[in-house]
């Protein structure tokens, strides 16, 4: 698996399941719209308000699942980071990233309270189960950055 390869698969899904944890260790879970970065950086709105991003705001560990098991596919990306809220240049450039994806969110921009999330890998792991044996890639964030 190359990482043009990961990048597609990645890409191949518009959602993917978050999940974080509040400031009392309750485990929460949400679907997201999800863009990704060529750094390998998911990147999602939400409302500041929202329990994902107080959680973040508290914990920012977040993990995501990318991928299901339809049509007999059976092919995922689990996936763990570090989530911030860029400001500035940083801001604008997840946010350009973002609306590439989805056009829409710049109309979502009105909303009062609106934020931009990226997340940061720390470690993803890729199954593939379509196959005897199973392909599975485990990278922790130096690894990723080896992958060609």
């Amino acid at each position: 698996m190359t990482r043009a390869d990961l990048l597609t698969f990645m890409r191949g899904e518009k959602y993917a399941i978050e999940a974080s944890v509040s400031d009392s260790c309750h485990p929460q879970a949400a679907v997201v719209g999800i863009a990704v970065t060529d750094a390998f950086e998911i990147v999602f709105d939400t409302l500041a308000t929202s329990r994902k991003a107080r959680n973040l705001a508290a914990v920012p560990a977040a993990a995501f699942v990318i991928g299901a098991t339809r049509d007999g596919a059976q092919r995922t990306v689990q996936y763990e980071g570090i989530a911030d809220v860029p400001s500035g240049v940083e801001r604008d450039r997840i946010r350009e990233i973002y609306f590439a994806r989805f056009p829409d969110g710049r109309d979502r921009l009105e909303w009062p309270g609106l934020i931009h999330i990226r997340v940061t890998p720390t470690w993803i792991r890729y199954s593939d189960y379509n196959g005897n044996p199973p392909l599975i890639l485990e990278l922790d964030a130096s690894a990723l950055h080896a992958l060609r």
